[in-house]
């Protein structure tokens, strides 16, 4: 059931007419999965190679999570499934746009269905939170990141590793001191379970 799901998600077209670079669903998942990176949307580079988190923000979500690129490109172990597949494009002052509501009403449901029972999902940026913490996030992405603890040992909520974050992650020390820590112990502990 999966396998072929996957299938009729990298060919979707539904968006089709809307994307200024044309539809290219980017997604990593395999039944043997145990950890789950829910992101926004690809960006402009991984949409280029078709390549998940294929870019600086990836550099940081891999060092966030203690991780190097061949156990985070392993997909017998970690899945990569974004709030929407494609790449959205960008808006007048050159920021990614956020995700379109299509993916999530056509696919999500069905695919997290046919998905394995991830022992962890990091819920990455506000649209992954909305969506995994199911009515539990709070109003902001501060508030649902500082009460991290409150959604262990399933899901962690981090920000946006993008350095449009540099900002935030100055201001809200205790994400390095307390979070980070918990999140490469967490990882270490999941990715061990699936040897």
């Amino acid at each position: 059931m999966l396998v072929p799901l996957l299938a009729d998600i990298r060919a979707c077209r539904i968006c089709a007419a809307d994307l200024p670079h044309g539809p290219r669903p980017v997604l990593r998942l395999t039944h043997r999965a145990v950890l789950c990176v829910a992101g926004q949307a690809p960006g402009m580079r991984v949409h280029a190679t078709g390549i998940a988190f294929n870019d600086p923000s990836g550099d940081r979500l891999r060092t966030w999570m203690g991780v190097t690129c061949e156990e985070f490109y392993d997909e017998s172990r970690i899945a990569v499934v974004p709030m929407w597949f494609c790449f959205p494009g960008t808006d007048d002052a050159g920021a990614d746009k956020p995700p379109r509501r299509e993916c999530v009403a056509h696919w999500h449901a069905r695919l997290f269905a046919a998905a394995p029972r991830f022992s962890l999902i990091l819920a990455v940026g506000a649209y992954a939170h909305a969506y995994h913490l199911k009515g539990s996030a709070h109003k902001t992405v501060t508030g649902t990141v500082r009460a991290w603890r409150d959604y262990r040992p399933k899901i962690i909520p981090l920000p946006h590793p993008s350095w449009r974050n540099n900002a935030w992650l100055k201001r809200n020390s205790w994400f390095e001191i307390e979070l980070l820590p918990y999140l490469r112990r967490r990882v270490r502990r999941v990715l061990a379970s699936a040897r």
